[in-house]
């Protein structure tokens, strides 16, 4: 397998499905739907929906019901980064390599872009029902997906972290942070992909469980990106955890003991996976890829 190509044709995939389901630019909330669709196809990963792909397709799914919630996850993940940059909370005027949401459509449209983007992916989502016969796995996945969003998990992670802002933090308030604000979305992701296709509820526990393992080790090297990488490479400034005085995990224990965090983590996931009686190799290699990557 040739995982950089492999991984060009599945992002080009995603990126047809999110075009799908996008909001119409016209009308009197044509600006506002501009918004949402400059902040939605400024790039990036695609990660979340990815691997809410790969998890439908470990566990033999082969319907479109996934497509809604793929898209779906990209306007909810979208949404968060929006409100993260406004001047109320990061204040960051690039991401992605382009001017942020806020700095060009102006700051109340940054709010309400992001606030209709998250509401959007709902409406996206209830078109699964038209796609496929199995409506029970699309309302357990819709509980998921409210759930992991919500005040439980990465809104709830969200305010914990605007509210401790520059102040000092022990590890479990931070590992509650990154915990709700990146695994949630992550848990999410491979959760639905996951029940969508037919997966049972053992099944499903464990791939949240590696799922968050993943979000964590995928959050803690962020934390050591905005140290060693460049922004050129990222896309957004480095140095604003330390600009903006942030607790992380590289400023609780240093580089060396956060990136030997992130192999454990990833390593635990990788042997969960491998521990089903379902096998997909890219996805194996999409998780080493994405916790030792350099933007």
């Amino acid at each position: 397998m040739n995982f950089k190509d492999e991984l060009n044709n599945r992002t080009k995939e995603i990126e047809a499905v999110i075009r799908e389901y996008l909001p119409g630019e016209d009308g009197f909330a044509g600006k506002m739907a501009q918004a949402m669709n400059y902040s939605i196809l400024a790039g990036g990963k695609r990660l979340r929906p990815m691997l809410m792909q790969e998890t439908y397709r470990l566990f033999g799914g082969q319907e479109k019901v996934m497509e809604p919630f793929m898209a779906a996850m990209e306007m909810i993940h979208t949404h968060s980064l929006i409100h993260d940059d406004l001047p109320a909370l990061d204040n960051d005027d690039y991401r992605r390599g382009r001017l942020t949401t806020h700095k060009v459509y102006g700051e109340a449209m940054g709010v309400l872009s992001g606030v209709a983007l998250l509401n959007y992916a709902y409406e996206v989502m209830l078109q699964a029902f038209d796609l496929s016969d199995h409506t029970d796995r699309i309302i357990k996945a819709l509980k998921v997906m409210a759930g992991k969003t919500g005040i439980s998990g990465m809104l709830g992670g969200q305010s914990v972290d605007v509210e401790n802002d520059g102040k000092p933090m022990e590890k479990d308030m931070l590992d509650y942070i990154y915990e709700n604000k990146t695994s949630a979305l992550i848990e999410a992701s491979m959760m639905c992909g996951a029940i969508l296709a037919g997966a049972s509820d053992e099944e499903t526990d464990l791939i949240e469980k590696a799922a968050k393992n993943i979000g964590l080790a995928f959050q803690i090297q962020d934390d050591i990106l905005d140290v060693t990488s460049t922004g050129e490479e990222l896309g957004k400034p480095v140095h604003s955890d330390e600009k903006n005085n942030k607790t992380t995990y590289v400023t609780l224990m240093g580089i060396e003991t956060a990136s030997r965090k992130v192999a454990e983590l990833s390593g635990e996931a990788v042997s969960i996976l491998e521990g089903l009686n379902q096998k997909n190799e890219f996805l194996n290699v999409l998780i080493h890829e994405l916790v030792g990557r350099r933007k």
